[in-house]
């Protein structure tokens, strides 16, 4: 199998062909075609850029954040959605 191994948004993910992932935000439409810096592929290290088409934008699900500190009548809780681009690689 052929894979390569980018990096966005701080973080890296293992790619093929074809394959639809999840990213960090990336400013960019919908639709349109970005390109992203390899780390890895196919055993030469810092071979290129893989292409790539964005197909949406969206929120994951809610998390909650909770602090609490007993007997101190201290409790905060606060909600987050991390925002996210959907991409395929082409």
């Amino acid at each position: 199998m052929s894979y390569a191994i980018i990096k966005t948004g701080g973080k890296q993910f293992a790619v093929e062909s074809g394959m639809t992932l999840r990213v960090p935000t990336i400013s960019a439409d919908a639709g349109a075609k970005v390109d992203i810096d390899t780390l890895l592929t196919g055993g030469a290290v810092g071979a290129g850029t893989i292409g790539a088409t964005v197909v949406k934008h969206g929120k994951a699900d809610k998390i909650i954040v909770f602090k609490k500190k007993r007997r101190k009548q201290y409790k905060r809780k606060q909600g987050h959605r991390q925002g996210f681009t959907e991409i395929t690689i082409d």
